[in-house]
């Protein structure tokens, strides 16, 4: 310990020389959250490792190698001389002119992660990291086998924890704010419930409109069989169309797609490849592509510090459902796609013609998995979720309800049965993975990537003719310099004002909905 602390000091006072026309202790300040900041993203490699290589054999194990990362770093984070130094180094922060108030930003989110740590036992986040790990393995075992009952405990255990993690915190407002703001900072329970509600309510007479003329649009054009090494060979080309660095990611199959980010220059994609539908590995490519070109997209220089993290993850959502939906689903992009098909696939494609492609890659029906679901029966799985997890929260649903109550809710929103449990409260890895208050910030991507596509296009004309000409790079600068280099100097609601010159609003999202698919599924 002693030798650890000498060591420390030493670093500090290397860093603290090395930053010339700030107060002493910044430099210091920076390099203790790099430190932390190495930490957790060391862990997002063992998880990484742990989705797509890792025997299964070895779940203990990590496990208690990811609960001592998430020991040390909390430690740190929650250190009292880190505190003392952020307190010292606020009242100059706030004085720094200009435009440019980097410092203060830096101190001022380092003093809202800190303090929020500083609520929480380190061993209650060690545990949380732990039973996270136990409980993304069974899940994925219990999965196999449509199994709740050995799912259930794991289940519970994370339930338990969240709980206990939510009472860290003064009770201001809902028990559910705290989940929700370890993902979407600044954004109350009331705030989600609010826009989350308009949306669902604006989506009803669009689902309706679907259901009046269901086979208007034919997906036999990506389903059939097709090869694995083939899908592979496609997903890669694919993301060589898109602006992400050379040499900057790899892509590995994983039985629930994720994208990772684990340091300045290494980013980690994910998909998953079934033989019967290309459109799963299709648009799950395309989805943590725009995961990956937001984590690419942080300014080097605020790597591993305080704000060298994102806005949120509504904010992350937002880049890959944008690069999902609104480039990937579009007729434009179904024009640079089409010759791929053809020649990874022979024959296959031969007959089809971009039009016919585009509505094969905006077939929309309810459908029992969320990742697989349409634009526009997707967010009613959101909202399906967001509902259970508030129940849990209010004390008016417990884990053993959970099968029964999402069976119904999915046949009220969606008008389908629930075969099984794998396909119906085990299809996600979230609450496995201890990972509550996540869920309402796809809805939230959703949400802002329609109002980023209308600033977007009010920018640089017709996305469209972009798209066609292969020009994605432009579009990658825009967002990047909308978005993506801000990285967390800002509050969410704050990047919005921003990036977006408004609040969040459905209203686009909507508007693009009732258009695009009106046009599809019209008589």
């Amino acid at each position: 310990s002693d030798m650890q602390d000498s060591t420390r000091m030493s670093a500090d006072t290397k860093a603290d020389s090395a930053v010339e026309g700030h107060p002493q202790g910044y430099a210091t300040l920076l390099e203790r959250f790099a430190q932390i900041s190495d930490l957790t993203r060391a862990g997002s490699l063992l998880g990484w490792d742990e989705r797509t290589m890792m025997p299964s054999a070895g779940a203990e194990g990590r496990a208690e190698q990811l609960a001592t990362l998430s020991r040390i770093g909390h430690e740190r984070l929650t250190d009292d001389s880190l505190w003392e130094l952020i307190e010292e180094l606020g009242s100059w922060a706030e004085s720094v002119q200009g435009d440019d108030r980097l410092e203060a930003d830096t101190v001022r989110v380092a003093r809202r992660e800190a303090g929020r740590a500083r609520r929480v036992p380190v061993e209650l986040r060690a545990e949380m990291t732990r039973a996270a790990s136990l409980g993304e393995t069974a899940w994925a075992a219990a999965r196999g086998e449509s199994d709740f009952a050995a799912y259930l405990p794991h289940l519970e255990r994370n339930i338990e924890l969240a709980r206990r993690y939510a009472d860290c915190f003064e009770p201001e407002g809902h028990r559910y704010d705290p989940l929700l703001d370890e993902y979407e900072p600044g954004m109350g329970t009331a705030d989600a419930r609010k826009l989350l509600g308009e949306l669902r309510r604006g989506l009803v007479p669009i689902v309706a409109a679907l259901a009046e003329h269901p086979d208007a649009v034919d997906p036999a054009p990506l389903q059939g069989s097709f090869d694995v090494a083939g899908q592979a060979r496609l997903a890669n080309r694919l993301l060589g169309l898109l602006p992400l660095p050379d040499s900057s990611w790899r892509l590995d199959p994983t039985a629930h797609p994720f994208a990772a980010g684990i340091a300045d220059g290494d980013i980690r994609l994910t998909t998953r490849y079934i033989e019967d539908d290309l459109s799963m590995s299709l648009f799950s490519v395309l989805h943590e592509a725009g995961h990956g070109i937001y984590e690419a997209g942080v300014p080097a220089a605020l790597s591993r510090s305080p704000v060298g993290q994102l806005s949120s993850l509504g904010f992350h959502e937002s880049q890959s459902r944008l690069w999902e939906n609104w480039v990937g689903r579009s007729r434009a992009f179904a024009g640079l796609l089409l010759p791929m098909l053809r020649e990874e696939f022979p024959s296959r494609f031969d007959a089809l013609g971009p039009e016919q492609l585009y509505r094969a890659a905006n077939y929309a029906r309810p459908s029992l998995i969320r990742v697989e679901a349409d634009e526009v029966t997707y967010n009613l799985h959101i909202a399906l979720r967001f509902e259970l997890e508030l129940e849990l929260f209010e004390g008016g649903l417990e884990a053993a309800d959970l099968a029964e109550e999402w069976n119904r809710r999915t046949h009220d929103y969606l008008g389908i049965e629930v075969p099984d449990d794998a396909h119906g409260v085990m299809q996600d890895v979230h609450w496995a993975a201890g990972l509550f208050g996540y869920f309402p910030t796809y809805s939230l991507g959703n949400i802002i990537a329609a109002q980023l596509w209308e600033a977007a296009a009010a920018d640089l004309g017709d996305l469209e003719q972009l798209i066609a000409a292969a020009e994605l790079a432009t579009l990658g600068e825009w967002l990047g310099d909308r978005v993506h280099r801000h990285a967390a100097r800002y509050l969410p609601a704050e990047l919005a004002e921003r990036s977006l010159g408004r609040p969040l609003d459905p209203t686009p999202l909507l508007r693009r909905l009732g258009d695009k698919y009106g046009e599809l599924y019209s008589a």
